[in-house]
């Protein structure tokens, strides 16, 4: 018996945002590579169509569903094969920040435009030479009597050109202690305090726009301070374990429809000899393998279980095995495997990056090891 349950509403919303994808997205991707963006117009197109968002509450616009869209629309989008259209970081990753902590007035506020597509999210925190250790951040939030001054420059930021809305992290340089001084805060991108850098030239997820933001006496409310003060880490802690799941699906995502395509490819060549038979064979075994895995964690995440382990284990193996099958099915194509007409050269470009996402796959053996008492 499949592990995911998935009922006819879930089916119809798969088969509607499929024939979105087929007709919006599909036929543009190769000019917004070119363009290193996405166009809001298409975010726009996805959120009239119930298609971002979709955990928020009706009454700011959503459908109010459960992970099981999240996880549809994660897969459907993958299999468009570019990674600009990053629905998921929007939709299940910056916006839970605002549904789970923000206020009754932020959430009116801001939570209608997320669902409709009209406000872009991006979340900031990683800084130039700071790598994953969020301690050293350098960022500052001054409290200045009804505002709140931000001054430092975040890096590497996903959706950072089209973005309306950044979900900061910064330290209030009131506190002391680095860990304790994060907090988090909301800023409208039209702050005139805040300079966005053009999109960054990069070896893969080219159609997605990333960049760096530069943060100058940026005055914000104070009313736009999302939790309290110094709450940012233990927030931040709290929703990584849902980021590090959608970022092991993703990767799954991806390899299975890199090993679809290769297999396809291969038979109509006719290169079906015994020895790629078993490569092809030992491939679909482990993608199965880690799938299940997969539809495991999801149903345990959907009850609310603490897996953080689990779900580091399965970042860090779908991560690498994506990479690793990817690599492998280029090899068994040969020269045509290589031409940027076949679909995977991008896949391939793509998937470098997600062993770094969410949390390095080094960090997610330290959480590992760390929870086996080791």
């Amino acid at each position: 018996m499949a592990l995911l349950q998935y009922t006819a509403d879930h089916e119809a919303f798969r088969e509607r945002l499929h024939r979105f994808c087929m007709q919006e997205v599909v036929p543009f991707v190769d000019q917004w590579e070119k363009d290193h963006l996405v166009p809001k117009s298409v975010w726009q197109k996805m959120g009239c169509e119930g298609f971002l968002c979709t955990a928020v509450a009706p009454e700011f616009g959503g459908l109010g569903g459960d992970f099981l869209y999240s996880v549809i629309a994660l897969e459907e989008v993958a299999k468009t094969n570019h990674y600009g259209l990053d629905a998921f970081l929007h939709s299940d990753i910056v916006v839970p920040y605002i549904d789970a902590y923000g206020t009754p007035e932020q959430k009116e506020r801001y939570l209608p435009g997320c669902v409709s597509g009209d406000i872009i999210t991006a979340v900031a925190m990683t800084e130039p030479g700071t790598g994953s250790d969020l301690a050293s951040m350098e960022t500052t939030a001054v409290n200045e009597g009804d505002s709140i001054v931000i001054n430092g420059t975040k890096t590497f930021i996903s959706n950072g050109v089209v973005c309306d809305l950044i979900v900061l992290a910064a330290k209030d340089a009131s506190i002391d202690n680095p860990y304790k001084s994060i907090t988090l805060y909301l800023v409208d991108a039209a702050n005139p305090g805040l300079r966005k850098g053009g999109a960054l030239d990069k070896l893969g997820v080219r159609s997605q726009d990333t960049n760096e933001l530069f943060f100058s006496n940026c005055r914000i409310p104070n009313a736009n301070r999302l939790g309290e003060a110094g709450s940012g880490f233990v927030k931040l802690m709290q929703k990584l374990q849902q980021e590090r799941l959608l970022v092991a699906l993703l990767a799954g995502f991806k390899a299975e429809f890199v090993l679809e395509w290769t297999v396809e490819h291969l038979k109509r060549m006719g290169a079906v000899s015994q020895a790629v038979q078993f490569a092809l064979v030992e491939m679909t075994t482990e993608l199965r393998m880690i799938r299940t895995f997969l539809d495991e964690l999801v149903v345990d995440h959907m009850q609310g279980l603490d897996v953080e382990m689990e779900t580091s284990m399965a970042k860090y193996s779908s991560t690498e095995l994506a990479n690793r099958l990817t690599s492998r099915c280029l090899d068994l194509c040969g020269p045509y495997g290589t031409l940027e007409t076949a679909p995977i050269v991008r896949t391939f470009r793509d998937l470098k990056v997600t062993p770094i996402f969410a949390g390095t796959n080094e960090i997610m053996r330290g959480i590992i090891a760390k929870r086996m008492g080791l």
